[in-house]
């Protein structure tokens, strides 16, 4: 049920002297460490306070030193609340270690750290940072030497380590800011201008700068603002404005969510209203946005007010491969929630279809290995070979103002495609649950649906069983999906026969999975 708050500005400030000192002095016991792909998450306090940002440190010293792994760590954070002093501390612990620190101007982006690290200026990354939770949620992310989110294997030795220390605060070694400074082992880098300057390869700067419409770009309060400025001035996009400069971490003036909690969600209708008014009104043709860390992006225009993900997926996939933007790539990668249309493309282009469980993690190596000419997942995250192997707002909504000012409005495009390959009916929804109901769907296999043949008049052509359960139909399928952090199971469907046969799909999995 949608919350009545849902698109209005918050009428209650958040106390931001006590969600400082719970980040210090927890009220309660803090929580053991659990490291995951985005690394550890949870609300300042208990959920994430200074010790886990020092433990976590620690391990990730010790990871760094038992596996020999040579090169400074780049540290960092967003615009989140405690971001700064998190980064601080782990620069600290870090150095205690005898391990060099890189340390640029804060805010950072996260695709920014990636980016040092694959340009071999960085061996790892500290990123503080919980992406477009509420404002009072913190996190810590580690990325690897790959510049991708870390592995099961890494996240669950950074965890196992992270613990011991929790336990045995006593043996996590630090020096202050000040000496680290002074002895060398922390020092700042300019990771603006080389990140701006190479994104020129993917983006054609001269063709939005040239077209006749009107783009607006908002950081929604995050680490991209210094990014966009200095995209706006180096390839003199006048007619690209940064409709919003207000960098609060309390995020008051980023509407509620659906929810009724602040939530800097570039797919969102509510959060993203304003921007939706700027295109509706006529203000701005095209209007793009980022998370607070930048690893998502969304957008809004004139003709197809706020595009889906998928929709944005679609026609960046098509025109990449049309434009030889990635070249060599010979797949286009999505994870099990993503718009199957996609398959559909790939077959059309030529190219193989790589379908991954749900999480960018999986498509790291195939970055890596320059096979992807777009990874993308239904949550706003995008990449491409020869990029980040990791998720990039900024690149999507760059690229999305390049695909406007050349081809037309986004929605037309998809429109287009969609009269080619057919027009997909997707949705998710979330159907609260408790802990029994998620564990039985997590002990689920292929094997239990052996005889399984029809599901909402169609014929079941195969069952996946890798991250949740997932079952093909002719021309639909449907993802059922226990949430890891939340008592709500997640129902993933899309058909391409009707919005009815949609609605029947989400009973069918409901009945299947949830009763």
């Amino acid at each position: 049920m949608v919350s009545e708050l849902a698109g209005t500005l918050t009428k209650t400030k958040i106390d931001v002297d006590a969600l400082r000192s719970e980040f210090y002095h927890p009220s309660s016991a803090p929580l053991a460490v659990k490291f995951g792909t985005s690394g550890h998450r949870g609300q300042l306090g208990a959920g994430f306070c200074a010790l886990h940002a020092r433990a976590i440190a620690q391990a990730v010293a010790r990871l760094h030193k038992e596996q020999n792994i040579a090169g400074p760590i780049m540290v960092g954070g967003d615009t989140r609340l405690m971001s700064r002093d998190t980064a601080h501390l782990c620069a600290e612990v870090l150095a205690g270690n005898g391990l060099t620190v890189i340390m640029p101007e804060m805010p950072l982006p996260t695709p920014v750290f990636s980016f040092e690290i694959i340009s071999g200026r960085a061996s790892a990354s500290l990123n503080g940072t919980a992406s477009h939770n509420p404002p009072q949620d913190m996190g810590l992310k580690y990325n690897p030497s790959n510049g991708g989110p870390a592995d099961a294997a890494l996240t669950s030795l950074i965890e196992k380590y992270a613990n011991e220390y929790m336990a045995r605060p006593e043996e996590i070694k630090s020096i202050s800011l000040d000496e680290a400074r002074a002895q060398g082992l922390v020092r700042e880098a300019d990771v603006v201008t080389p990140y701006v300057e190479a994104l020129s390869r993917f983006v054609d700067f001269k063709r939005i700068a040239a077209s006749p419409l009107k783009f607006a770009v908002h950081p929604l309060g995050g680490s991209s603002l210094a990014f966009y400025k200095a995209i706006k001035e180096k390839y003199q996009l006048n007619n690209m404005d940064i409709v919003s400069e207000i960098q609060d971490p309390t995020f008051y003036f980023i509407p509620i969510d659906h929810d009724g909690k602040i939530r800097m969600d570039p797919s969102s209708k509510y959060p993203m209203s304003p921007l939706i008014k700027f295109v509706e009104d006529g203000t701005y043709d095209f209007a793009g946005a980022s998370d607070p860390d930048a690893d998502r992006f969304g957008c809004a225009t004139k003709k197809g007010g706020l595009i889906p993900p998928n929709h944005a997926l679609c026609v960046m996939a098509d025109y990449l491969y049309r434009r030889h933007k990635v070249r060599d790539a010979y797949s286009i990668g999505r994870t099990l929630g993503t718009t199957a249309l996609l398959d559909r493309i790939a077959a059309g282009l030529g190219l193989k279809l790589d379908e991954v469980n749900v999480g960018f993690k999986y498509f790291v190596e195939g970055i890596v290995k320059r096979k992807y000419v777009l990874a993308g997942e239904e949550s706003a995250g995008m990449s491409v070979s020869g990029w980040t192997p990791e998720k990039d707002g900024i690149l999507a909504v760059c690229l999305l103002m390049e695909i406007m000012a050349v081809e037309g409005d986004i929605a037309d495009l998809y429109n287009r495609l969609t009269e080619t390959y057919g027009k997909p009916y997707y949705t998710r929804v979330d159907v609260p649950t408790n802990d029994e109901t998620k564990k039985r769907i997590k002990k689920l296999s292929a094997a239990d649906f052996e005889t399984l043949h029809k599901v909402a008049g169609e014929r079941v052509t195969r069952v996946r069983d890798t991250d949740g359960i997932k079952i093909y139909l002719q021309s639909s399928w449907f993802l059922v999906r226990p949430s890891g952090t939340e008592n709500i199971v997640k129902i993933y469907a899309e058909t391409f026969v009707s919005q009815e046969h949609l609605e029947r799909l989400i009973e069918a999995a409901k009945e299947l999975l949830l009763k």
